[in-house]
């Protein structure tokens, strides 16, 4: 299951999963998806080791951007992730 977690101005949508333990570690999976004329551009990356698994169509420098957003918000996701997203009222 992924839940949203924020959308931006470029209108890269933002996801994460719930957490998924694997050998002892708490992991959440990160998707960037942004709208093109031929389909998405995406990028998937999975904390805490900000491994990315995927990244199509987006460049160097917004991958780097994203990698400086997600340790900002890693916290956040983690909360989130375990508590089955954000809950808006």
């Amino acid at each position: 299951m992924m839940y949203p977690y924020i959308t931006l101005a470029d209108e890269t949508e933002i996801t994460h999963s719930h957490i998924i333990e694997e050998n002892d570690v708490k992991k959440v999976e990160v998707h960037f998806e942004r709208p093109t004329e031929h389909g998405f551009d995406t990028a998937r990356c999975i904390l805490p080791n900000y491994t990315w698994i995927k990244i199509e169509g987006y460049t160097d420098e917004e991958i780097e951007n994203f990698n400086e957003m997600l340790r900002h918000n890693t916290h956040l996701l983690y909360k989130y992730a375990s508590i089955g997203g954000i809950q808006i009222a």
